[in-house]
């Protein structure tokens, strides 16, 4: 598994054509506690850049995007009861979403995690 990076604080870990994606540690710790986790509904395709979830912290709320065009394939549901799981461990337990890429080639225009950290 590859996990890649966005300039807006996403992160997708890829598996063939199958990807989780969530928010970094860094855009965890900017939001502050989360109140309220949603993604749109499985089967909506998504482009790149799309708002594919929302997370509401006592500081904002904030879109989600879709790192790659795809079709959302299901959402964490952990964090229905408890999205402070975000927080805690935003790039394991606290994934948001589950999708299917597209076209693999979108990833090749993400950061790898060294880009990522240089930002």
């Amino acid at each position: 598994m590859t996990t890649y990076y966005t300039k807006s604080h996403e992160w997708i870990r890829v598996d063939g054509d199958q990807a989780t994606v969530g928010i970094t540690a860094h855009a965890s710790e900017e939001l502050g506690e989360l109140v309220f986790v949603e993604a749109k509904d499985e089967g909506t395709e998504v482009a790149a850049g799309d708002a594919a979830a929302v997370v509401e912290s006592v500081k904002a709320a904030s879109d989600i995007y879709a790192p790659v065009a795809g079709t959302l394939a299901g959402f964490n549901d952990a964090l229905s009861d408890d999205p402070t799981l975000v927080g805690k461990d935003p790039e394991g337990e606290g994934w948001i979403f589950r999708m299917t890429v597209a076209n693999p080639d979108d990833l090749n225009g993400l950061l790898t995690a060294e880009q990522y950290k240089s930002l």
